[in-house]
C-alpha cells in the first residue's frame, strides 16, 4: 500500500530545531515562571522586530487576538463590523461575542481576500439598517495579504477602523512591508498548523498605537490597572504561556528561511499545474509586489469530491478550507450581508481544495503529489 504523506510535517521542523527546543523548555521549567515569564516579553520584542510593528501584545489564542482590539475600541451592540464570508468562523465570532453585528462581505475570486466594492455596499446597507459602521476585519486568507493599498484609504473614507486578521497571513508582505503593520491593529494566531505555530494555543495583537497597546495589555490580564487587584476595566484572562513563548522564539529564529522554502514549494506547484493541467486547475494568484506566507496552497477545481477521493486512494491528503461560507452557517445566517450577497464566497466554497504545504516538503514527495493531483483531476472530468 502507498505510504500516506503528511499534510503538515511538524516532526521535520522539530528535527531541524533539535536540542534548541528542549533547552528552551528546560529553561522555563528551571526558572518556574510559567505565566508571564521573561520569555514572553522576549518573544514579543523579537516578533515586533521581525515585522516592524511598534508593539506586540501576546495573548492566549487567535480568537482573543481578534476580540481584544474590538474590546479596546468599545465595539458592542448597535455597531457593525464587516467580515469576509469566506474565512474561518473566528473572524465573525469575535464581534458577535461582544454584541456587535458582523456584516458579511464578499471576496475577490482571484485572491480570496475581501472585495473593496462589496465592502462599500455593505457599509451603506448597514447604515440603512440603523447600525453604526465601526470596523472592518480583512482576512489575509491562506497567507496572502489583503489589498491594503485599496482598503486602508477606503476604510478611512468610510470611518472604519481596520483590524487585519493575519492568523494565516503572518509572514506575508506587500512591497517588503510585512503583515502586522497594516491598519490600526493586526491579530494573528500561533495555532500549531499556522506558518508560525506553537505547540498549543497562542495569539498576538500588533499595533503602532501606544494608547491601544497599553489598553490591550490591561485587557488581556482581566483589565488590571497598576496592580493586578486593581481592575480598571472588564477584560479577559488571555495570556500566552511562557512555555509557548519560549517555543515560538526558537521557531521565529528559522521563520524567514521557512517562508522562503514555502515560496519555492508554491512556485513549483504553480509551474507544474499551469503546465500540465491548465484547463482543469486554477492556481493561486499572488499580485505583483505581494509575498504570501502560504499557510495553505489552495486550488480551484470543478469536480472536487471526485478529485479528493482519487488523491486519498493514492495516499495524498487534501483539505477543504472552507466548505460553508459564514453567511450560510446556521449560527450566523441571521446576520446581514452585502446588498449583492456573497456569490463569490459560495462559488469558492464549492471549488477550493488545499494540498500539502510545509517548508520541509521534498521535491520527490511534491512530484508525487503533482502527479496524483493531475491524474485525479483528469479522471474526475
Amino acid at each position: 500500500m502507498t505510504q500516506p504523506l503528511p499534510f503538515i510535517d511538524l516532526a521535520a521542523q522539530q528535527a531541524r530545531l533539535g536540542d534548541r527546543l528542549g533547552l528552551a523548555i528546560d529553561t522555563v521549567l528551571r526558572e518556574g515562571a510559567y505565566i508571564m515569564g521573561r520569555q514572553v516579553a522576549d518573544f514579543e520584542r523579537q516578533l515586533a522586530e521581525f515585522c516592524g510593528a511598534r508593539h506586540v501584545i501576546s495573548c492566549a489564542n487567535g480568537t482573543d487576538a481578534l476580540m481584544l482590539p474590538l474590546m479596546a475600541w468599545g465595539i458592542g451592540p448597535g455597531d457593525a463590523v464587516f467580515v469576509p464570508s469566506f474565512t474561518f468562523i473566528a473572524s465573525a465570532e469575535a464581534p458577535a461575542l461582544l454584541g456587535a453585528t458582523p456584516v458579511f462581505v464578499d471576496v475577490q475570486p482571484e485572491t480570496f481576500d475581501i472585495d473593496p466594492a462589496s465592502l462599500h455596499g455593505a457599509v451603506a446597507h448597514a447604515r440603512a439598517l440603523g447600525l453604526r459602521p465601526r470596523a472592518v476585519i480583512p482576512v489575509d486568507l491562506f497567507g496572502l495579504p489583503s489589498d491594503y493599498d485599496t482598503l486602508l484609504p477606503l476604510a478611512e473614507d468610510l470611518g472604519l477602523l481596520v483590524l487585519a486578521d493575519a492568523a494565516q497571513g503572518f509572514g506575508g508582505a506587500i512591497n517588503d512591508r510585512r503583515a502586522g503593520t497594516f491598519g490600526q491593529a493586526t491579530a494573528t494566531s500561533f495555532f500549531p498548523a499556522k506558518p508560525l505555530g506553537c505547540y498549543g494555543d497562542g495569539g498576538a495583537v500588533l499595533t503602532d498605537d501606544d494608547q491601544l497597546a497599553t489598553r490591550l495589555r490591561s485587557l488581556r490580564f482581566h483589565g488590571k490597572g497598576q496592580d493586578k487587584y486593581d481592575n480598571v476595566a472588564i477584560g479577559l484572562n488571555s495570556r500566552l504561556d511562557t512555555l509557548q513563548a519560549a517555543i515560538l522564539s526558537e521557531k521565529l529564529a528559522i521563520f524567514a528561511d521557512e517562508l522562503a522554502a514555502r515560496d519555492r514549494i508554491a512556485a513549483r506547484y504553480t509551474a507544474a499545474f499551469q503546465d500540465r493541467c491548465p484547463n482543469s486547475i486554477i492556481t493561486p494568484t499572488v499580485p505583483a509586489g505581494y509575498q504570501s506566507a502560504w499557510a495553505q496552497y489552495t486550488l480551484r477545481v470543478a469536480q472536487r469530491d471526485q478529485m479528493m477521493a482519487a488523491c486519498k486512494a493514492q495516499g495524498v491528503p487534501t483539505m477543504v478550507y472552507y466548505p460553508i461560507p459564514l453567511h450560510r452557517q446556521s449560527g450566523y445566517a441571521h446576520y446581514p450581508q452585502a446588498p449583492l450577497g456573497c456569490p463569490v464566497s459560495e462559488q469558492l466554497a464549492a471549488e477550493v481544495v488545499s494540498l500539502p504545504m510545509h517548508p520541509y516538503l521534498g521535491e520527490q514527495d511534491q512530484s508525487r503529489i503533482i502527479d496524483v493531483v493531475c491524474f485525479a483531476v483528469e479522471k474526475a472530468i
